[in-house]
């Protein structure tokens, strides 16, 4: 890889995707994940809850052996949910919040949850983030050396990353609130990310809900996702990433 693509002059890097996770976490002291729709703040809802949970790369059989194996719920998808008994914990933050009974959570995920599970042997310190909890990862963080932070994005149907405008606009609201923190070194790329977020922040819910990620979403009935997601700030909640894999509050 083109060593110029690992931002590394800068304190506080941005980049997209596992590819993007790759060059800039390698080093770095603290790898922020970002995935708002929805992996990120699903996580924070749990977490929130007192749920352990542990990012798993795959969504097949290999999810439901590791799950058996560390004594956790699997989490299935929102649509195949509604399909099986109301016992079926989902993927959905919204249907999340009223779980009960569950203490560990494997919430597997192409995205948000395959880059915390590949970055869980780099080194680096990893965090989830997302609108809801972006001011607390920024205390969080204050103190920390290096911080490379990482926008999840989507997949096309052929399987390449999809950068999506609500995890820039995730990223950028904990590059803000950096900022805001009296964090300096941004590189160019994180500070555009910062600045995108900028340009939404004051009309935010309504351009998640706009977006092709909250659209899509809607239109399979899973609004209130888009709503739970939306919520800037309502938590204090930091999950961290510990050497057995698991997210807990940091």
């Amino acid at each position: 890889m083109n060593p110029a693509h690992r931002q590394t002059p800068h304190r506080v890097r941005f980049d997209w995707g596992p590819t993007g996770a790759e060059a800039i976490a390698p080093g770095a002291d603290v790898a922020v994940v970002v995935d708002v729709l929805s992996f990120t703040t699903t996580l924070s809802v749990a977490v929130e809850r007192g749920i352990t949970v542990l990012p798993f790369r795959w969504k097949d059989e290999r999810a439901a052996a590791y799950a058996a194996e560390r004594d956790a719920t699997l989490a299935v998808g929102r649509l195949e949910a509604r399909q099986l008994s109301g016992s079926a914990v989902s993927l959905s933050p919204a249907d999340l919040a009223s779980v009960t009974g569950v203490e560990r959570l494997v919430l597997p995920s192409p995205n948000g949850s395959s880059i915390s599970f590949g970055l869980a042997s780099g080194g680096a310190t990893v965090v989830g983030a997302c609108l809801r909890n972006r001011s607390a990862v920024a205390r969080h963080l204050r103190d920390a050396g290096s911080i490379a932070v990482v926008a999840a994005g989507e997949r096309w149907p052929d399987g390449s990353l999809r950068p999506c405008v609500e995890d820039l606009w995730g990223a950028g609201a904990v590059l803000a609130a950096l900022a805001g923190l009296g964090v300096k070194d941004f590189s160019p790329e994180a500070r555009v990310a910062a600045d995108a977020y900028g340009a939404v922040r004051d009309g935010l819910p309504a351009a998640l809900a706009a977006c092709a990620g909250g659209l899509e979403l809607a239109g399979i009935g899973f609004a209130a996702d888009v709503e739970v997601a939306a919520a800037v700030d309502v938590s204090d909640v930091v999950p961290v990433l510990d050497h057995d894999g698991a997210f807990t509050p940091g």
